[in-house]
């Protein structure tokens, strides 16, 4: 009896082979975040380009109240968060805080207490990413991102010197408002300055986040 090979499984001519994967097309994000006083007036700067180069988003914040590094991992999430409500797959982001690149590539401890827990978020969110790199680069290579921090930080200065508009009411009794905190030596603080008059309560409602 002659005996015959076994087919090759799956019905293919070469058996069972994966299909070849194409390489990921990654977007590019130049981030930046500065403060005026360290700590000081602070905002970030991000601009996103697509895989072909071109710029498909500009992101400009003013943050309060902060440090240098603090700033500049809030540029860092928020180029991860518009990665991850876009669909991106593939980020490579390109920085001119030496510190923050070395602490997500592992080479430098984060000691500050400020940043541990922008770290940890940074950190989490970029593992949710299929390819994510980031490198540093020159000041000289980061202007665009520089100039939105900046413009952030000037149009802040200048509503805040400003004098108040005599047909704006407080808000109503009654009136729901959202803002995000981070809980630091047993207090809330706000990540955005809330303005509200003194003698001003307000009910607040925790929800978690881990």
């Amino acid at each position: 009896m002659i005996k015959r090979p076994p087919a090759p499984r799956g019905g293919g001519l070469f058996g069972d082979q994966e299909p070849e994967r194409k390489p990921l097309a990654s977007y590019l994000a130049h981030i930046d975040g500065g403060s005026r006083g360290n700590p000081g007036a602070a905002a970030y700067g991000v601009i996103i380009r697509d895989p072909r180069g071109e710029i498909i988003a500009r992101l400009k914040k003013y943050i309060g109240h902060r440090s240098n590094n603090v700033a500049e991992y809030f540029g860092l999430i928020a180029a991860l968060d518009y990665a991850d409500t876009h669909g991106i797959r593939a980020l490579r982001i390109l920085s001119d805080s030496e510190l923050m690149v070395k602490q997500m590539r592992g080479q430098y401890k984060v000691k500050s207490e400020d940043l541990k827990p922008l770290f940890e978020r940074a950190k989490k969110m970029s593992q949710t990413l299929e390819s994510f790199r980031i490198e540093h680069v020159y000041r000289e290579q980061n202007r665009e991102a520089d100039a939105l921090a900046n413009q952030a930080m000037d149009e802040t200065s200048r509503s805040s010197a400003a004098p108040p508009a005599t047909t704006e009411k407080p808000a109503a009794k009654g009136t729901t408002m959202r803002f995000t905190a981070r809980c630091k030596n047993g207090q809330l603080q706000t990540d955005e300055p809330l303005n509200f008059p003194d003698g001003t309560e307000v009910e607040i409602l925790l929800r978690l986040k881990t």
